[in-house]
């Protein structure tokens, strides 16, 4: 027996924003009012659909869903990180760790195909307006539904169950605001390649499918639009897919820069600022891309 295999790691310490003390007060204000935005945007835009039995179509069951998730992506990590802002020793356990991360990649990779899922339903919408009611059925709406659950599920099982192999001996301080796997892998005693390699295939894989649909949906699309003879049937077209390309452009963008491009792992620090624009910044944006571009949302909440 080592010296190092009697002391193995249980809790961990999150840095965060600990390194700047001056801004503790400003940073925890501002984290504060954009979770605060964040779940009022999302849940009330949750509860409209809800309610309204005008807004219980497709597009908008999908889009009530994808604010769920950005409200269990944005609760997942704000409340912990706000806490760390005023303690003293800043500590997660292990299965806290795993928990945190569970829930979050949970939330990342529904969106992703509740995201492909909206484009696939534009498609329809717009290519195809006549047979919409009959590609989108009620049973297909509840298909693709559970189907982004089960594979949101399925993800961050497969990676919290690899955690189990690797062993923490070293240092416990994480160089980040909250539980991800990548800056886990930094601190483990034992070669984290195997699980390096299963989040490049996997993440991979569903950024790489559900993309694709995205983009095959959205040329499409464009191609309708742009032989349309009337201009304002164009415009409204696309109006109407705007704040979705907007909302998905941003969303796998900084997906793919903060897991797919190689060497993911290995970059320390310079995670954060990616890291704060796909769990906070954007599930705050959502609801105000898609609310503030869409009449049917606007004359329902003032109705309301």
């Amino acid at each position: 027996m080592t010296e190092d295999n009697h002391s193995l790691t249980t809790e961990f310490i999150l840095i965060g924003f600990s390194n700047h003390p001056e801004l503790r007060t400003i940073l925890f204000l501002v984290f504060l009012i954009i979770y605060l935005i964040t779940m009022v945007g999302n849940l009330g835009l949750v509860a409209l659909i809800f309610i309204q039995r005008r807004l219980h179509t497709p597009m908008y069951i999908f889009l009530g869903n994808l604010a769920l998730m950005d409200s269990c992506c944005s609760s997942a990590i704000t409340p912990k990180l706000l806490q760390n802002f005023f303690s003293k020793d800043r500590i997660i356990s292990l299965y806290e760790c795993m928990a945190q991360f569970y829930f979050l990649c949970l939330a990342e990779t529904a969106d992703c195909f509740l995201l492909a899922a909206m484009a696939f339903d534009r498609y329809v919408a717009i290519c195809n307006p006549l047979q919409y009611h009959t590609w989108m059925s009620n049973k297909l709406c509840l298909q693709m539904t559970t189907g982004a659950y089960i594979a949101g599920n399925m993800n961050p099982m497969i990676h919290t169950g690899f955690l189990f192999r690797l062993t923490f001996c070293k240092f416990n301080q994480i160089n980040h605001f909250f539980c991800d796997v990548l800056p886990l892998f930094r601190l483990s005693c034992v070669d984290p390649y195997i699980n390096q390699l299963m989040v490049f295939i996997f993440a991979g894989s569903v950024l790489i499918f559900t993309i694709t649909i995205v983009v095959i949906s959205y040329f499409f699309i464009l191609f309708t639009i742009f032989t349309m003879k009337s201009n304002k049937s164009r415009g409204k077209a696309l109006s109407t897919c705007a704040s979705h390309f907007l909302s998905v452009s941003i969303f796998y963008g900084s997906l793919i820069f903060m897991y797919v491009q190689p060497n993911s792992g290995n970059e320390g620090d310079k995670d954060i600022p990616v890291a704060i624009f796909y769990t906070l910044v954007i599930p705050l944006l959502n609801p105000f891309i898609y609310s503030l571009r869409n009449k049917e949302v606007i004359n329902v909440t003032k109705k309301f």
